[in-house]
């Protein structure tokens, strides 16, 4: 793919032509009869035993929204919630979370709808799978384990959980960074092929359930036997279950719909801590946007930088990613 011509960093108002299909994605209502095809099924037998990071607890939080959160913690010193994407879990902060908790209290949390956190059945306007729902989530976790006010590391999915936490509890997050992403509002103001073809799934799973929860079951009933990373087997355990994929769609759809209205009531607000973003050198991100300048839109005080490793750099390069959130996180 070679780099576009985009409009200047910034976000404009939607045309009307754009409001009407967004509107369109946003009226997906759940289905009773969600998961009907049979075939999607898992039938390789009882599930892996979860795997978390080395030298963290686990413990499941109760939290004001009603939904319960997988949490590891591990650590001492100043407190740092890890947030990860999708299709992923808490798990894929295993190369980066030990060195962080070094001189962090470290907490690496699920996602409402990932992991071993409870994946509730979407509501008919998403509301429940909004970034302001999942961010409150974890700033509920994070209360649990004592700490007001914390950094914020967020990948992905979880990298938009962090820009609405940032806005929503700007008492709360002491720092930010931003993983591979270009904020959602953006994105979808700016849509052309470019994007669409780089990323399909952002409108491939806003399809109203169950269908494309049942495609992505069966893919993975066809892939079963097929040999695995224990990182995969993993993300497949917690994931790729029926409730697992239904929650990953409804968080693409809330994206689509009661997302893009708290970002537009809040597009004149900027993030007031200091904001860094990291993004995957050659990636989509890096090919399409000029991911700084766009940040820098939307934030007091940003930095940031290419990175190598790829969109799950953390995976990827973790050394990297460690060395550099650790020059960060302790200037």
């Amino acid at each position: 793919m070679t780099d576009v011509d985009l409009p200047p960093a910034g976000d404009h108002p939607l045309s009307a032509e754009r409001r009407n299909l967004l509107r369109a994605a946003s009226t997906l209502v759940a289905s009773a009869a969600l998961f009907d095809n049979a075939q999607a099924q898992e039938s390789a037998g009882p599930a892996p035993a979860p795997l978390s990071i080395p030298g963290f607890t686990t413990e499941r939080i109760a939290t004001s929204g009603g939904v319960t959160i997988n949490a590891a913690k591990g650590g001492n010193g100043p407190p740092l919630l890890l947030l990860h994407g999708a299709p992923l879990t808490l798990y894929t902060w295993r190369d980066v979370a030990p060195g962080l908790a070094e001189n962090f209290t470290v907490v690496a949390s699920d996602l409402r709808g990932y992991g071993d956190s409870d994946k509730p059945q979407g509501l008919p306007d998403h509301s429940d799978y909004s970034k302001r729902a999942m961010a409150q989530d974890q700033v509920d976790v994070m209360k649990h384990f004592g700490f007001d006010r914390f950094a914020v590391v967020g990948q992905d999915r979880g990298g938009r959980v962090t820009h609405r936490m940032a806005l929503d509890h700007a008492d709360k997050v002491t720092k930010a960074v931003l993983i591979d992403i270009a904020p959602t509002y953006y994105l979808y103001t700016h849509v052309n092929i470019d994007f669409v073809q780089a990323y399909f799934h952002w409108f491939n799973y806003l399809r109203a359930a169950p269908g494309p929860e049942n495609d992505l079951l069966a893919q993975r009933a066809a892939q079963a036997g097929q040999t695995q990373s224990p990182a995969q087997a993993e993300y497949g355990r917690a994931n790729g279950t029926p409730e697992g994929v239904h929650g990953m769609c409804e968080d693409y759809r809330a994206g689509a719909s009661i997302d893009l209205k708290h970002d537009e009531a809040d597009l004149a607000a900027k993030v007031r801590c200091p904001l860094h973003v990291l993004w995957a050198e050659n990636g989509a991100m890096d090919r399409l946007y000029d991911v700084l300048a766009i940040w820098r839109e939307r934030g007091r005080t940003v930095t940031g930088k290419g990175m190598p490793g790829g969109h799950n750099m953390q995976e990827g390069a973790p050394a990297e990613v460690l060395a550099e959130l650790r020059a960060f996180l302790r200037a």
